[in-house]
């Protein structure tokens, strides 16, 4: 399995949102975002039901692990995660998040991911209040926390999830958890530096670095 530790204080690992490169060149796209500096791949898996739009699935995923040596987290955006567990590891993902939203079980659903070998993960809306995740805060390696309603890429970064990240930060320390803080949505070299400040540990970011002409500048700047 591809994992990273938690980075270094102030600092955040980078996670472009494979949704955004030019698929038409997927491989090329990929080694290039490689060589400038990113640190995991993101990639948003939507059903059409749980979110207004539909991308891909274990396929897909399963043709990414190829393409790619990253670390692979798969975003589900799906009514139904517990059904498809087993093709996404399968299909080569190292880490699965699911959304506390989702019409599943989250305890069993999250003890399977860990069980097929996949980090566990655990996502939330920008409205939904943290305190609907907090019960399985002991469950899960990573927390996902969306600054964008999930479906759409290009949405304005919604700074609740800095408030967020904050008390993920604050009740990791007191309680002495080890989960990784991942932020996604409208991530930017402006709210990219406020999350990390505040402590995430990964930025997923889409169109802000596929769309930039010096990759390995942003990287860094998200970075820090």
């Amino acid at each position: 399995m591809n994992w990273l530790p938690r980075p270094a204080e102030g600092r955040a690992w980078v996670a472009p949102s494979v949704l955004s490169a030019d698929f038409t060149r997927l491989e090329s796209d990929l080694d290039n975002m490689t060589s400038a500096g990113a640190d995991f791949l993101h990639l948003d898996v939507m059903d059409g039901h749980f979110v207004p739009n539909i991308t891909f699935g274990p396929f897909i995923c399963s043709a990414l692990r190829k393409l790619s040596n990253l670390p692979l987290d798969a975003h589900l955006m799906i009514s139904r995660p517990d059904k498809y567990l087993e093709q996404f590891a399968k299909s080569g993902i190292d880490g699965l998040t699911i959304h506390v939203e989702a019409d599943a079980e989250i305890s069993p659903t999250l003890a399977r991911i860990g069980e097929l070998g996949m980090k566990r993960g655990i996502s939330l809306k920008p409205d939904t209040p943290l305190k609907d995740i907090l019960p399985y805060l002991d469950q899960v390696d990573l927390i996902l926390v969306m600054s964008v309603q999930p479906g759409f890429g290009g949405q304005k970064f919604n700074p609740v999830a800095v408030q967020k990240i904050a008390e993920l930060v604050r009740r990791r320390a007191d309680e002495g958890f080890e989960f990784l803080i991942n932020v996604d949505g409208g991530i930017n070299g402006v709210s990219g530096p406020q999350c990390r400040e505040v402590g995430a540990d990964i930025l997923v970011s889409g169109s802000w670095l596929f769309g930039a002409k010096n990759r390995s500048e942003r990287v860094s700047v998200l970075r820090g």
